[in-house]
């Protein structure tokens, strides 16, 4: 495809130098990678400046780049305002605006992202659509995985994910947008046909510096046109500054507030959760999911809210929330054959870890033993915000390593200890995960719960730039295979 036709609709084209009318085979952006008539971006990072490796670019195959500022390259240059906002463009373009013939539907918020997407998977199946699923846990087409790296995946990823579910034949997408992918642009030029907010809560400060930053990113996905309609959590406070200033249908759901779709009659145990429905227009709806909690409402909610403005029926609704089991990281138990059950869950946000402590709390026949960390170079304020919380939770708590990134480990668990030693809760601090993980499995006996917080089903782990290999599923198999020995 030649260069001037995707630079068609691109907005902030500021001037080019060179021929517009180079072939270009390949979006790039890694100067590392080789490339065939290659279009590189020059994008400025936190750590990196991608015009500092454009001559490196060249030398791999590029024949083109598309730059902030002319750089020393011999090649065609296209100066816009913003490179990342013309990378989505681009690659949208690149490969033939595949988003136009998917119904997109989009999930924001801080958390019960990737929960919510794959309720709305199971509803849009039940209606009978081939789907496909974007978000924290990896890309989906049906029940195949295309793993990712990215909760929202940078835009060359994801127009090119997004063109194989066209060419599968996909035909609805139910995907996760996290704030970074608005603040990054990667989401830029896709429009969602329905769009949901779930919460907001204290999380990536590290990144947005503030609560209000973080929240105004959040709040300029609805606004600014990426969505045509949207669903928003009435029980949230947030929720109104957004309703404020939207210029698109709506509705809205919660258990508490009054709202278009609400939740009553619910009843929460161990295997699960039923309640009622109350959908505008439809009558009232009995459910009974395999997942538990009353976040996990709120998030049937959530779909439920985006299926009525899909237009999708009750009975597919009902269907698709009910044949849910699990979700990968997201309170799963795991199949452990012990007398004391273990939980994996993603919960690394303060919030999250009291909403899923809160709720496992009340099937806990026993004691209730929590394994957690804080990930390195993120939001140092969470860390004894969170110690504190499982103190005041958790009969016993395990503090050890989560990603520790370029960090010192055990500066980050002294950080946690802070807020551990305001409270009267007993712990241990165990640096090393998979021995603590040992520790936790050897301490467990009849009616226990011992939940192994941060990860979920993340396979990894991060340390000084480092990503070795670490299932927790793995790990415990393996941890419980020699203590039986």
């Amino acid at each position: 495809m030649l260069l001037k036709e995707l630079l068609s609709g691109v907005p902030g084209v500021m001037e080019t130098r060179g021929d517009t009318a180079v072939e270009i085979g390949a979006l790039v952006t890694d100067s590392r990678e080789k490339a065939e008539a290659g279009l590189f971006f020059c994008i400025s990072g936190m750590r990196f400046d991608a015009h500092d490796f454009a001559a490196q670019a060249v030398g791999n195959g590029c024949v083109a780049l598309v730059v902030e500022r002319f750089v020393d390259c011999p090649v065609t240059q296209v100066r816009v305002d913003n490179a990342r906002r013309a990378t989505a463009y681009i690659a949208a373009a690149f490969y033939g605006h595949p988003a136009r013939k998917l119904r997109m539907v989009g999930v924001c918020g801080t958390k019960g992202k990737t929960t919510t997407t794959y309720l709305m998977k199971a509803i849009l199946e039940k209606a009978g659509f081939k789907t496909g699923l974007i978000g924290t846990t990896g890309n989906l087409i049906g029940d195949r995985s295309l793993p990712s790296n990215m909760t929202t995946p940078d835009p060359v990823d994801l127009h090119r994910c997004l063109r194989q579910m066209v060419d599968e034949g996909v035909e609805a997408v139910s995907m996760e947008v996290s704030a970074h992918a608005v603040d990054m642009h990667r989401v830029d030029g896709i429009t969602f046909e329905a769009a949901c907010y779930t919460n907001f809560s204290q999380d990536h400060l590290d990144y947005f510096g503030t609560m209000e930053n973080y929240f105004e990113t959040k709040k300029r996905f609805f606004i600014e046109g990426s969505a045509l309609n949207a669903a928003l959590n009435a029980d949230d406070e947030t929720s109104a500054a957004i309703i404020r200033d939207l210029k698109v249908p709506y509705l809205t759901y919660g258990i508490s507030a009054d709202s278009d779709v609400f939740a009553r009659d619910i009843e929460i145990s161990e295997d699960g959760v039923a309640f009622s429905i109350l959908l505008r227009g439809l009558e009232d709806m009995s459910i009974s999911m395999h997942l538990t909690g009353m976040f996990n409402v709120y998030n049937a909610l959530a779909a439920a809210s985006l299926a009525m403005i899909l237009g999708i029926d009750k009975s597919a609704i009902r269907g698709g929330l009910e044949s849910v089991k699990n979700v990968p990281g997201r309170v799963e138990i795991l199949d452990t054959r012990t007398p004391y059950k273990v939980i994996l869950d993603y919960a690394h946000s303060p919030d999250a870890l009291e909403n899923v402590l809160t709720t496992v709390r009340a099937f806990t026949r026993s004691r209730l033993i929590v394994l957690f960390g804080c990930g390195g170079d993120r939001d140092h304020g969470k860390r004894p915000i969170m110690g504190e919380i499982v103190g005041r939770l958790a009969d016993f708590s395990i503090l050890t390593s989560d990603n520790p990134r370029t960090e010192d480990p055990d500066a980050i668990l002294r950080s946690i200890e802070e807020g551990m030693k305001r409270t009267k809760g007993r712990y241990v601090v165990i640096e090393n995960r998979r021995e603590a993980i040992r520790h936790a499995l050897e301490m467990g006996r009849e009616g226990d719960v011992i939940i192994l917080a941060g990860k979920g089903n993340e396979t990894y782990q991060d340390i000084m730039g480092v990503k070795r290999p670490f299932d927790e599923k793995v790990v415990v198999r393996e941890l419980l295979a020699e203590m039986r020995a």
